[in-house]
């Protein structure tokens, strides 16, 4: 027999049983698909990640005050932000001041324990090109010395604001106007539940002390590490061992390598559907032997070889395992875009995925059919032709 005989002969089995070949094909589809998308969405999260990261940057490194050497909590000097600003390397540095004595409240009615865990930040004017902060409706703090507040994204919602520029709230029992809500700021998300003022109010209307709680800085890509290993001494001489320094972009790569360990468990899950779905492939296969006998006894009388008939069934287990594969690596890719688009991240699916995901099946279809092939080829003519 030719090569093209055999699978033409294998396709005229599986179209004999339509019904049974589509069940048995969705078997494999689904476990295929799973796995497929599962490889899509880690890798498009992790291609989010990396566009977040190129936009955002790598070069902001965060500076706060720790514990002293007796476990009381410390603070940084008033100097220490002017101190950061004179490492060579360093671009950009701003700060901002918890003002712990100050609550924030939607009017001055309701009770003081109901603040909603806003905390109330005295921030310097350069904090948003400092931290990477759009503003999302109204402005910045153009007049740092007025009672004017920019609210976090998150401050907003619990304050239930929504966007209401212009409105007035009421913190550290003064009237403040919000000009500004910001938008998520992935890098600093403490500012998402805060309300930003300025600084000078702060210390002259609030009685702020005018220690700074963090400082931000921006240096050049090459020379992080190494600003990152003097932050501690130059915000604080006196007690280096007392400053916190942190990089906040580390946060959004352990959350990467987070996905994918969720992505290994998820891709087993995907393995024990497709293993399933070989079960179901030979299955059929096996049923199929079985249904055919006086058929198969009719051709080996006819001349077929054992190894003819071994080449049938086996041909017709990978054409049904190539069916389902093919199926499931479709499915897979839409339900990778699809996910994509709704979370607005670039679509990536790696080329590999797609490949082993289908040879794979061929595997699985080689396997499953393997048993039921080679028990056709042992069936006697005469024992196949009298059943």
């Amino acid at each position: 027999m030719k090569f093209s005989d055999i699978w033409r002969l294998g396709a005229v089995g599986l179209r004999t049983r339509p019904l049974r070949v589509v069940l048995s094909a969705l078997g494999i589809a689904i476990g295929i698909a799973a796995m497929v998308s599962v490889v899509g969405i880690s890798a498009s999260s992790r291609a989010q990640v990396d566009r977040q990261l190129a936009a955002l940057g790598t070069n902001l490194l965060t500076v706060g005050p720790g514990k002293s050497f007796f476990g009381d909590a410390s603070h940084l000097p008033e100097s220490a932000e002017a101190m950061v600003a004179r490492i060579g390397p360093v671009t950009d540095v701003s700060a901002t001041g918890r003002v712990p004595s100050a609550h924030v409240y939607r009017n001055d009615r309701i009770p003081a324990a109901e603040s909603g865990g806003v905390a109330v930040l005295a921030a310097r004017p350069g904090l948003p090109a400092t931290v990477g902060a759009t503003v999302h409706a109204g402005t910045w703090l153009a007049a740092p010395t007025y009672p004017t507040v920019v609210l976090g994204s998150r401050a907003a919602s619990i304050l239930g604001l929504g966007d209401g520029i212009g409105l007035n709230v009421w913190l550290g029992d003064h009237w403040f106007t919000v000009v500004g809500i910001l938008d998520p700021v992935p890098l600093a998300p403490e500012l998402d539940t805060a309300a930003l003022i300025g600084w000078p109010v702060a210390t002259g209307v609030l009685g702020f002390d005018g220690y700074p709680t963090t400082i931000y800085s921006r240096s050049r890509d090459d020379a992080v590490t190494q600003v990152a290993d003097v932050l501690a001494a130059t915000a604080n001489p006196a007690a280096p061992n007392e400053v916190q320094v942190s990089r906040p972009s580390d946060a959004l790569a352990a959350k990467q390598a987070a996905d994918q360990a969720y992505t290994g468990l998820l891709l087993g899950l995907g393995a024990v559907a497709l293993l399933v779905g070989g079960v179901g492939v030979a299955n059929t296969m096996v049923i199929s032997v079985l249904e055919r006998r006086s058929e198969i006894g009719l051709r080996r009388a006819l001349g077929a070889t054992r190894g003819h008939v071994c080449l049938q069934f086996l041909s017709e287990s990978l054409l049904l395992a190539g069916l389902g594969g093919a199926g499931g690596v479709l499915l897979g890719l839409l339900v990778t875009e699809a996910y994509a688009a709704a979370r607005d991240w670039p679509a990536v699916l790696p080329p590999w995925s797609l490949a082993g995901g289908f040879l794979a099946t061929l595997v699985i279809g080689a396997i499953a059919g393997l048993y039921p092939a080679m028990r056709a080829a042992r069936l006697s003519p005469t024992t196949a032709l009298a059943s």
